[in-house]
């Protein structure tokens, strides 16, 4: 099949990874690069053989490119996507979609009504742990589902990052919480409302070299997500607790006749194991959709190109981002405002891989 030509737009700390996984598929091309940093983008076009756009509208100009992949900071997502719909290009971002909501749903009308494909990080849901739990889940194989646990105890960004502002001034929910959000909505469904709680339990902070910076934003939620289906999600998210503790980044699914574990909601090769109910945890196979290995940052677009091109179902979708990026902003309105808040959007869950 013709690959799907790309224009990656942020060359910043996750550029590298994508780009790399990128060249691993020939579903995939990448046409050129734009960053307002324009040595960051030489450096990619370097070793990947792609151009230097001199601005973000020389690229959106481009007749070649059909996909702009959106990994720009967290509060240019909106924007950059937007102006990439409205030039007639679809959009990849990076999580979250956007930052509100409302723009969030601005995004997903603007690609309908131009005809367009919009799709969004996090993908993890479809790597082969968590096609697995999905699997079994719908199988059956654990009842009803009643509960879900999910912790991120994502330690602290500002020990290996090199800018941790940006991470704190968003928080650890619109960060890293949006990954068991997406992997527990994929299987389940929409969520239908939140109560949370937000606190900073440590504002004053160093960065690598040794500068303090002071975040006033919570760096610790815990949320209550109450689900379409009628099952609650417990999900504790913070930038405090080291991320090595034991089940630091662990799910885990409650049904009446069973339970289920996953290691961690991130990685495609984490341990899925199952119990009945008051029983010991054993062990699953994992499946073989994707084979189990490290991260493939590019499965997302890999997604869309397969659906652009041979009309399988477009699985990574800007409607269930949109719901992600809802729950967020609930999570977030709900610590401020000390009271339960509906949810309104929904969506439909991805048909599993296989």
């Amino acid at each position: 099949m013709t690959p799907l030509r790309l224009a990656i737009i942020g060359c910043g700390n996750i550029a590298p990874a994508y780009t790399a996984a990128i060249k691993t598929h020939p579903e995939l091309a990448i046409v050129g690069f734009f960053d307002l940093d324009r040595t960051r983008a030489q450096a990619l076009a370097d070793v990947h053989d792609g151009r230097v756009f001199a601005t973000l509208d020389e690229a959106l100009a481009d007749p070649e490119v059909e996909v702009i992949v959106n990994l720009t900071i967290f509060n240019a997502h909106f924007d950059v996507s937007r102006r990439a719909l409205e030039a007639g290009k679809h959009v990849y971002s990076e999580k979250p979609l956007t930052l509100a909501a409302a723009d969030a749903r601005v995004l997903v009308d603007l690609a309908a009504a131009r005809g367009l494909r919009l799709a969004g990080a996090p993908i993890t849901f479809l790597g082969a742990a968590a096609q697995t739990a999905g699997r079994l889940i719908r199988a059956g194989e654990l009842g009803e589902v009643r509960v879900i646990y999910a912790e991120v105890n994502h330690g602290r960004i500002e020990t290996w990052h090199p800018n941790p502002a940006p991470f704190y001034a968003v928080g650890p929910m619109l960060d890293v919480g949006v990954y068991p959000l997406t992997l527990t909505t994929s299987i389940l469904g929409p969520a239908a409302r939140v109560t949370a709680l937000g606190k900073t339990l440590l504002p004053e902070r160093r960065t690598k070299d040794g500068q303090p910076f002071t975040i006033t934003a919570p760096d610790f939620y815990l949320a209550a997500i109450e689900l379409a289906c009628g099952a609650v999600m417990r999900l504790s998210v913070n930038f405090y607790v080291d991320g090595r503790s034991h089940g630091a980044e662990s799910i885990e699914f409650i049904g009446d006749a069973a339970k289920l574990w996953l290691s961690g909601w991130f990685a495609p090769e984490a341990e899925v194991k199952l119990a009945p109910f008051g029983g010991r945890y054993e062990p699953v196979a994992v499946a073989d959709v994707p084979a189990p290995g490290p991260f493939d940052w590019a499965m997302g677009l890999v997604d869309l190109a397969l659906s652009m091109r041979t009309g399988s179902p477009q699985r990574v979708t800007g409607e269930q981002a949109a719901h992600i990026v809802e729950i967020l902003e609930a999570v977030n309105r709900s610590a401020a405002e000390g009271r339960p808040i509906e949810i309104v959007s929904r969506f439909t869950p991805p048909p599993p891989r296989g």
